[in-house]
């Protein structure tokens, strides 16, 4: 019966597991804290191209305005009076200061959003660095996907300005003209004028 006891005893003394040495290394501590900082910094990369996507996205929208506005203006120049010249002129200027506005705003994102970028590059570093390589790749394929993203955003808010600047040029060429010929005509009512002198002398 002492035996039994004493068995007995011994199965109610609970066992201590030994942890085993990497569960608590500092290696697998940096890759758990990288692992979290990768994470972070991918979220703030998303929510800084979301932004930056949006404003730019409204930029290219003002810039097409606008050079909607310079085509028109430069199509029904020769048709206008002086009042309805100023008045479409202040409506291209409203529209200029509105694309100058959004162009301002996607210009500070857009200093958020390359803050953001080099987070994510440093943290996918020291992911690499540390040996957690999931976290790594994830967020190499992360920061490659923005980039993309941004880059085609980019590229229509160019074409856009590209349309713009032939608008204007467009519009510089066709006003030069029109004031030419304009000074043209002035000296003809000169003539005029003085044929009508000499007829009443």
């Amino acid at each position: 019966m002492a035996g039994v006891g004493f068995g007995v005893a011994l199965c109610a003394v609970p066992i201590v597991q030994k942890h085993e040495p990497t569960s608590l290394s500092h290696e697998a501590l940096i890759r758990r804290a990288v692992s979290l900082v990768t994470d972070s910094t991918c979220t703030l990369l998303s929510q800084t191209t979301y932004a930056l996507i949006e404003a730019l996205t409204e930029y290219t929208k003002a810039v097409y305005t606008l050079a909607s506005l310079y085509r028109q203006y430069t199509n029904l120049l020769e048709k206008m009076n002086s009042k309805e010249v100023d008045a479409v002129w202040q409506v291209i200027i409203g529209a200029r200061v509105e694309m100058t506005t959004k162009q301002q705003e996607f210009l500070k994102l857009e200093s958020s959003w390359m803050t953001a970028l080099h987070l994510s590059e440093m943290a996918a570093e020291a992911a690499y660095q540390s040996g957690a390589d999931q976290a790594s790749v994830t967020a190499h394929n992360h920061i490659q996907l923005v980039k993309t993203q941004v880059q085609d955003v980019r590229q229509l808010s160019q074409r856009a300005e590209t349309k713009l600047a032939e608008a204007q040029t467009e519009e510089l060429i066709k006003t030069k003209v029109e004031e030419s010929s304009q000074q043209c005509s002035i000296p003809e009512t000169t003539e005029e004028v003085d044929e009508s002198y000499l007829r009443e002398d």
